[in-house]
């Protein structure tokens, strides 16, 4: 069992259920072994679901396999004797093994890239980055980044910030002419934006102090919800190609602060993705 930190932060006690459902089908497996027995089954990639729709979104679907993947390799544990018992299956690990080659039958949409399921220790970052187009050499650019002094970083980020085209900036420039007193008024709450990359540095948007406001630097008041991701996603999320939570639950968007007003903020989002 994998007990990475990783999975306990920001969701606990969704996490804490699904060891339970393990420590039961290990407990279980050794106390009806000959007679019952006792596995789980996980999907390796999204399955389509009424849930993955009100997280992704409208077209998450292609990124998606049909349930008849699960019903396929649930089939295949229910035809093995009793003495297959006590194992932790992945969906296409087994059908694999039992010489399933077409996996593009289960597909929504065949050859369309394919989410990795949130919660399985399988390269996440790696193919979230092709689904929006990145290859290795992107990646391997963003590691040295992060490897930079901190000194040369901050000068790169603060130059492409001031960058009057850098999409950052025309993001940022659209929400501030779309602030008003009522988005003050119902979300009371402070945003600041760590970004990485082309346009990155510190961004903030001001929804509780009077008349609000947007822009380069600190808030001019403690920010009470911290978001840090790199700014191709962070204009992506802005303009509604990338669904907030999406980005949360496949480690693009870290947040630290008030998540009641991340909340908030994202249904800000869906209702200024007209104008940006």
């Amino acid at each position: 069992m994998n007990l990475n930190p990783m999975w306990f932060k920001n969701h606990c006690a969704y996490t804490i259920s699904k060891y339970g459902m393990s420590m039961c089908v290990l407990g279980m497996a050794e106390e009806f072994r000959g007679e019952v027995a006792v596995n789980a089954l996980w999907p390796k990639t999204a399955i389509h679901t009424a849930a993955m729709d009100m997280l992704g979104g409208a077209g998450i679907e292609k990124q998606c396999r049909k349930t008849d993947i699960l019903a396929d390799a649930a089939y295949c544990i229910l035809t093995k004797p009793k003495t297959f018992t006590g194992n932790f299956i992945i969906d296409e690990v087994l059908l694999r093994k039992e010489g399933v080659k077409d996996f593009d039958v289960y597909a929504i949409a065949p050859g369309h890239p394919l989410m990795p399921d949130f919660f399985l220790d399988v390269e996440i970052d790696t193919t979230a980055m092709k689904q929006e187009g990145y290859g290795p050499q992107e990646e391997k650019k963003l590691s040295r980044s992060q490897q930079e002094g901190a000194d040369a970083a901050k000068a790169k980020t603060e130059s492409a910030a001031a960058t009057p085209s850098s999409p950052v900036a025309e993001t940022f420039r659209v929400i501030q002419g779309t602030v008003t007193e009522e988005y003050v008024r119902s979300t009371q709450g402070v945003f600041q934006f760590e970004l990485s990359g082309d346009g990155g540095g510190t961004w903030y948007i001001d929804l509780k102090t009077k008349g609000g406001s947007a822009g380069f630097g600190k808030p001019p008041v403690t920010a009470d919800v911290v978001m840090s991701m790199s700014s191709a996603d962070f204009v992506k999320m802005f303009t509604g190609k990338l669904k907030p939570t999406l980005a949360f639950m496949t480690g693009r968007l870290r947040i630290k602060g008030n998540m009641a007003l991340a909340i908030k903020l994202e249904k800000m989002l869906s209702q200024l993705n007209s104008k940006l």
